[in-house]
């Protein structure tokens, strides 16, 4: 059994989640920027399904990269280079979460990012705390978003939600420019939840639970209000890997 929050019942200890599954930690509550920022301060997330409880996770180990650490292949590299792609900051965080919301996914029937989580992320970007990045190309009709991805930021930590691609490499470059943005402005990490092959060819890796929340909490301890992110894109000389 898993706790049931009510009114403004604080989050269990992360470390009291579930094995399995991984990182099952507790359920209800509500999806309020409060609630939010809480949980992610604690290294904890909402992942459910519509006709769900809204369910709060905290997994172990920990999906995490390094901003230095992104891994350019020769392939990325030659498109990043080429600069055939403009990327942008803020410009359309609505577009971007939609398009991520109707992305196919291989195993998944579904899709966790609910109108209710759409709404909820919509207010977190509306009030600062919430981030796109988009990669965008010219097309027929002018220009079009052909990629990208979005997350929170607190302190000096990035929490990486969900991507998007609708041409060759768009979701990469967009993650190589988050990765190179982040690094300029001192973030120490990224949280990418949990594992899957696509971010461990990105240089993501798993950490223990307990290394995660030590470093969220060094990365967040001196968090002011929400900085204002340019919108614009981040861009800089590329290396082959």
């Amino acid at each position: 059994m898993i706790p049931w929050l009510v009114a403004d019942a604080p989050f269990p200890p992360p470390e009291l989640a579930l094995a399995d599954p991984n990182g099952l930690l507790c359920a209800g509550g509500d999806l309020s920027p409060q609630r939010l920022l809480a949980a992610y301060r604690q290294g904890i997330f909402p992942w459910f399904s519509d006709g769900q409880p809204i369910l709060w996770w905290s997994p172990d180990p920990r999906m995490v990269l390094f901003p230095a650490e992104f891994r350019i292949s020769r392939s990325l590299g030659k498109t990043l280079r080429a600069g055939r792609y403009e990327v942008r900051l803020n410009s359309d965080f609505a577009a971007v979460i939609d398009a991520c919301a109707h992305t196919w996914r291989p195993g998944q029937p579904g899709t966790w990012i609910t109108p209710e989580m759409r709404r909820a992320y919509t207010r977190l970007h509306e009030l600062g705390w919430a981030h796109s990045v988009e990669t965008w190309v010219q097309g027929e009709n002018g220009d079009e978003l052909a990629g990208g991805l979005y997350g929170l930021a607190i302190g000096r930590m990035f929490y990486g939600e969900s991507m998007f691609s609708r041409r060759t490499d768009a979701s990469k470059i967009a993650a190589a420019h988050l990765a190179r943005f982040l690094e300029s402005r001192n973030f120490g990490m990224v949280d990418c939840q949990m594992y899957t092959d696509h971010l461990a060819s990105l240089g993501a890796r798993e950490i223990p639970r307990t290394e995660f929340a030590a470093r969220l909490a060094d990365l967040t301890a001196d968090a002011g209000p929400p900085a204002r992110w340019p919108v614009d894109g981040a861009a800089g000389d590329w290396h082959e890997a």
